[in-house]
């Protein structure tokens, strides 16, 4: 697959995104699905709805609300930029940001079940040996929740190499700094005789995809 430089800038971009969201979704999706799984509190119901938002969402909804919130005249990312001059909107940091609002809930839903299929009592036998909360966690409760972790990992860098929707709308399609693949292929469509760059960059986000799935499907099992 002979791929052009711009065809591989995309690629590189889209992996960058998918990497520094992914990142941030693992320790904020790891606390957050422990403490859904393991704890009861009011509203915990409502929590769970607005972590699934964005999957049942329309794409450009969470975009646009992050424009509003986080663009140079929105509330935060004005005083942001007035602050600590930092632009997230038509940036590639922004295009991180909105993937991984977007993949946030393929990273806690399996990472949750995970936590719900522990048997409890072999944290409650560790803490009976003298372990502290936190050892108890991080040597009995993460491994054996690893393979969701890992699954959630995967499944949330696929899903932001893939993000588009949220992407446009925060971001734009700007060449070089926020076109990541599914741009690009966006891009090529609407361009005189880029459809075999469209049909390159199609194929490639087709195999990243399934190669993905299938890795996360043997995980689980």
């Amino acid at each position: 697959m002979n791929l052009t430089p711009e065809e591989w800038q995309a690629l590189a971009l889209s992996a960058r995104v998918a990497f520094f969201a992914t990142l941030i979704c693992l320790p904020t999706g790891i606390a957050l699905a422990w403490w859904l799984a393991r704890r009861d509190f009011p509203g915990k119901l409502l929590i769970d709805a607005l972590v699934q938002l964005p999957m049942v969402l329309p794409p450009v909804v969470p975009g646009y609300l992050l424009l509003l919130l986080l663009g140079t005249q929105g509330p935060v990312g004005h005083w942001l930029e007035a602050t600590f001059g930092i632009v997230l909107a038509f940036t590639w940091k922004g295009a991180v940001l909105a993937s991984a609002v977007m993949a946030f809930p393929l990273m806690v839903q399996p990472v949750k079940l995970a936590f719900r299929m522990i048997d409890q009592r072999l944290e409650q036998a560790a803490s009976t040996l003298g372990a502290r909360p936190w050892r108890v966690f991080a040597t009995v409760t993460l491994p054996l929740a690893a393979p969701g972790i890992i699954a959630g990992t995967l499944l949330t860098f696929s899903r932001s190499l893939g993000e588009f929707g949220a992407t446009m709308a925060f971001v734009g399609n700007i060449p070089g700094e926020t076109r990541t693949l599914p741009l690009a292929i966006y891009s090529y469509t609407h361009v005189p005789g880029g459809e075999a760059a469209a049909m390159r960059l199609t194929g490639l986000s087709i195999a990243l995809a399934f190669v993905a799935l299938i890795a996360s499907h043997l995980i689980t099992r």
